[in-house]
């Protein structure tokens, strides 16, 4: 009988979850993170799915495996692991992995305040505030963020007839605002949000099937942005993100927040320089800013900056063990 076990230090970034899995991931070949995120998808996803999903996790479970980066320009190596799969890049991760690195001493950055880490979408430069012992804040300065397509109009079952933007922050992400068919977040309940956002998704990528202008290794629609005006004073906008299967973001999601503020940009209706305060589905906050222009193959984007806080909630040695018929998780659809 063979037994696994992995160390994982749980936290949450604004109220979503990051699982951290300190020891214990699967050995990977020093190679690049974009081709280690490869190697894991073909060879190990079974402890994406044991970490991610239940007993072990839940249907929002969210988390990354730290390992050393293969470039010299950065401190550490990051692949993000949820319910919905082994991600390009992930921002509410970043902060909360970050938070963790730091606080725990899995980390000496280079310089005191800031960090790089190498996730598979390419190098992210952190900048992190620190309160005594504690990180106060984490800004993630994102891959480039581009808007891949404009008023594309979708034929959604029990829906009707919608009109989306696509962008990418570093992930894909089908952006509905509020419109004919569709009055907003105000009202909807979250079992409407996990009902229709399957729908969208999948209607999007049947339309669109973005693949990423700069590496064919990122494509297709993963999120959907669910977008609204604010209730928080201090916020420019308010959104609900869905991924996996049932999902939804607890905070307003760094990657969403980046590939939003590409949107805006494009559309005029955000600066670059300018503030941006993105609010949760909790009502919680991100400060976010489109830093500078940016090109992505062919398209005009952004390069954006997401600031939030996380938290340390336990440390958590988990067993993956042969004897259980439940090793590799299950989900509840």
């Amino acid at each position: 009988m063979a037994r696994k076990s992995f160390f994982c230090i749980d936290a949450h970034t604004c109220g979503n979850p990051v699982r951290v899995v300190a020891g214990g991931g699967p050995a990977l070949p020093p190679v690049s993170m974009a081709e280690k995120r490869q190697i894991f998808l073909r060879d190990h996803d079974w402890v994406r799915r044991a970490l991610m999903f239940e007993p072990r996790g839940h249907d929002v479970m969210s988390g990354s495996i730290l390992y050393p980066a293969s470039r010299e320009d950065c401190d550490i190596g990051v692949l993000f692991i949820e319910v919905s799969g082994c991600l390009p890049m992930c921002g509410h991760g970043t902060i909360g992995t970050v938070t963790v690195a730091i606080e725990e001493g899995l980390v000496t950055p280079r310089e005191p305040g800031r960090l790089s880490i190498e996730a598979p979408a390419g190098k992210v430069d952190i900048e992190y505030r620190m309160d005594g012992d504690r990180v106060d804040q984490v800004r993630l300065f994102n891959v480039a963020s581009y808007l891949h397509a404009r008023d594309v109009e979708l034929d959604v079952p029990t829906l009707g007839r919608i009109t989306i933007d696509l962008s990418y922050g570093g992930n894909y992400y089908a952006i509905v605002e509020p419109q004919e068919n569709w009055d907003g977040l105000d009202g909807m309940p979250a079992s409407e949000i996990q009902r229709l956002s399957p729908l969208v998704r999948k209607a999007a990528q049947e339309k669109l099937a973005p693949v990423h202008p700069q590496d064919n290794r990122i494509s297709g629609v993963s999120h959907v942005m669910w977008c609204d005006r604010p209730r928080d004073p201090r916020a420019t906008a308010r959104n609900a993100v869905f991924y996996g299967d049932k999902a939804i973001d607890r905070s307003p999601c760094g990657t969403g927040s980046s590939a939003r503020m590409a949107q805006l940009v494009a559309r005029g209706r955000l600066a670059i320089g300018e503030d941006f305060v993105h609010e949760s589905i909790i009502g919680t906050l991100f400060d976010c800013r489109p830093e500078t222009a940016a090109r992505i193959g062919d398209h005009d984007g952004i390069r954006p900056s997401v600031a939030g806080w996380a938290r340390i909630i336990g440390h958590n040695t988990i067993f993956v063990d042969d004897a259980d018929p439940l090793r590799h998780g299950f989900q509840v659809l």
